[in-house]
């Protein structure tokens, strides 16, 4: 992917750090500080408060604001969380600081001038990542980077899932099933054995939960799946946000209509690969 010809300008954007965690917020402090160096307008979410920058009660309020870039500090669950909350492709600059394992980081807090000044003279590109989306009953529900997790809500019953994908059925007796994009295949899908993908494929992993018999992860095209269960099951969106849907009501999933996007200073190949130590 070639670099950029475009410069990114830097006039709003805002700084979302780990919610509770000390050293990511005293980062998130300290970025906010150079942006607003850089005449940039900035916005920072409650409690982060820093002289010169616009404070804001909720990530949700970013949906209102235009943004030429966010930058994320903390683990890949912030990184997550904002991109739920991105309607659009604002790109964001991950930096893992106070988070765990940072697969989805870009560099590290220590990188951070070289960064804001390698993307001021356009050293960078863009990497774009397909989101997927449930919808049930009527409601889309939050997309998400990594996977949606349709699981049985009662535990003592095994539910029937029957899952649609172009022409093809699946049915059988199992726990639940993950629908898992090629970002996300590094995360629940991959510890429930299925493929680690290229980030740029165009396609989505189905990986059933404890089926009854046994059945591999299923690699299909990035376009509409469809799952009803036989049992009420809860719809888990990159483990972070739950709704739920009632026994036999098609729960659909598909590509949401815009990509997460990274802003990216390295060429890497599988990166998310190598971050897992491979």
């Amino acid at each position: 992917m070639p670099f950029l010809e475009n410069c990114l300008k830097l006039q709003n954007v805002a700084v979302v750090s780990k919610v509770g965690n000390k050293e990511s917020e005293k980062a998130a402090i300290d970025v906010a500080k150079k942006l607003l160096a850089k005449k940039s307008k900035v916005y920072t979410i409650s409690p982060i408060q820093v002289e010169g920058a616009k404070q804001i009660e909720t990530l949700e309020e970013l949906k209102k604001v235009k943004l030429d870039l966010v930058v994320t500090l903390g683990g890949d669950g912030t990184t997550l969380r904002v991109f739920r909350n991105l309607e659009n492709e604002t790109p964001i600059l991950t930096i893992n600081v106070g988070g765990n394992r940072g697969i989805l980081a870009e560099i590290t807090i220590e990188e951070i001038d070289d960064a804001l000044n390698q993307i001021q003279k356009d050293k960078f590109f863009l990497d774009k990542r397909t989101r997927v989306v449930a919808s049930c009953g009527g409601k889309e529900f939050p997309p998400a980077l990594n996977e949606i997790f349709i699981n049985r809500a009662n535990l003592t019953k095994t539910a029937e899932i029957e899952i649609k994908f172009q022409n093809d059925t699946v049915k059988q007796k199992m726990d639940g099933v993950i629908v898992a994009t090629p970002s996300g295949s590094t995360g629940h899908s991959f510890s429930l054995g299925g493929p680690i993908l290229h980030e740029s494929l165009d396609v989505l992993i189905i990986t059933p939960v404890a089926p009854v018999y046994r059945l591999e992860s299923i690699v299909v095209p990035d376009e509409k799946i469809e799952i009803i269960s036989s049992h009420d099951c809860n719809i888990v969106m990159d483990a972070q946000v739950v709704k739920s849907a009632g026994f036999e009501e098609p729960i659909t999933i598909k590509k949401y209509k815009k990509p997460a996007v990274f802003i990216r200073l390295k060429k890497r190949g599988l990166r998310q690969m190598s971050k897992l130590g491979f």
